[in-house]
């Protein structure tokens, strides 16, 4: 069993509890001789995002868009609603920013969900 306490001068200092082996001082524990000690910073970086964005059609109905929107990007039926009002009257609206693995499936997904439901629903993935 070890048991460790800092000397006065702020170094660790290193016993062995009930033994008779003799204490252990590393006076150069922070030294390391003619190298250079380097310290790596890791930095923490946010994927980047991507918008999906779902383009409107003269065949899709906006019932199915508010299901698509609703069941594959989680959205409240208000939200959903809004989101394919702004796809219905402006060509194309964003109904997600994701990083791009996820961006991805959802593309898919609601690509296959329109095939299978035969409407030519298109979304993309844009850099956000």
């Amino acid at each position: 069993m070890q048991a460790v306490r800092r000397a006065a001068t702020g170094r660790h200092v290193h016993s062995v509890a009930r033994s008779g082996y003799p204490e252990y001082v590393s006076q150069r524990q922070d030294q390391t001789g003619d190298a250079v000690k380097e310290r790596v910073k890791t930095e923490k970086k946010e994927p980047t995002q991507y918008k999906v964005v779902l383009l409107n059609d003269d065949y899709t109905t906006m019932e199915f868009v508010v299901q698509v929107l609703e069941g594959v990007f989680q959205k409240s039926p208000a939200e959903a609603y809004r989101i394919m009002m702004h796809v219905h009257q402006n060509g194309r609206g964003i109904a997600g920013v994701y990083p791009w693995e996820v961006a991805e499936t959802k593309v898919e997904t609601v690509t296959s969900l329109a095939r299978h439901a035969q409407f030519p629903l298109r979304a993309t993935i844009e850099e956000a």
